[in-house]
């Protein structure tokens, strides 16, 4: 059973794209440093290490989409949903960088393309869907749990999107990107669709015991303090 979820391999790449792509990841995983000091005190540092170790022990579990192919939690929705967009892409973008030095899952090489698909754009996408959602994960627990869903599924599709669109600047291969982006986005879909259940479940669970800890709530209270 072969495994899909954005981690790219070695050579996938032409060095300049590899290298390209390492700048943009590095200049990101610094921004959400920087954005990661303001959103981190006593009480949410332990979540945001506790969703690193999950999103870490998730991608390790393959589940099936199609015959013959499976797929794993991407995590930036998650993420970002819990802890922040800052925080959240910092915690994937370790998640990666600790997959790629030690269990040799994705190329070293191919590291800044992975962190910028799953660590970047797949939680920028996410959390801005949650956001835009927002007014209705503070409506109900229903509307919580559809928002985490939503925003997870648009995660992993816009992280497939971004592989495309490295594999495009320059992809080692004589592949159809039609072809490509047809395959990867449709298969893509199939794996959003678990992401979101495992994150719409997570997410859940954490408000339905500590509301207070999840940012995307949070966020939504403070708004509402500000304008009164």
């Amino acid at each position: 059973m072969s495994a899909i979820a954005m981690h790219a391999s070695d050579g996938l790449f032409d060095a300049p794209t590899s290298l390209l792509f390492a700048a943009v990841a590095v200049a990101g995983i610094g921004a959400a440093v920087l954005g990661a000091r303001r959103d981190l005190d006593d009480r949410t540092a332990p979540l945001a290490g506790l969703v690193a170790a999950f999103v870490f022990a998730v991608q390790m579990l393959n589940f099936p989409v199609l015959p013959g192919v499976s797929g794993h939690l991407l995590g930036g929705a998650l993420a970002a949903i819990l802890a922040g967009p800052w925080v959240g892409a910092l915690c994937v973008g370790i998640v990666l960088v600790v997959q790629a030095l030690l269990f040799a899952d994705g190329g070293l090489t191919a590291l800044g393309a992975n962190v910028t698909n799953m660590a970047l754009l797949g939680t920028a996408a996410g959390y801005l869907v949650a956001v835009a959602l927002r007014g209705l994960a503070v409506r109900s627990r229903a509307g919580l749990l559809g928002v985490a869903f939503t925003a997870a599924l648009v995660n992993t599709v816009v992280a497939a999107l971004g592989f495309v669109l490295e594999y495009a600047i320059g992809g080692q291969g004589a592949v159809s990107l039609g072809g490509l982006a047809t395959a990867l986005v449709g298969v893509h879909v199939l794996i959003g669709i678990g992401e979101g259940l495992i994150t719409a479940l997570t997410v859940g669970a954490v408000a339905a015991v500590r509301p207070d800890l999840v940012y995307l709530l949070r966020q939504r209270a403070a708004t509402r303090e500000a304008v009164a």
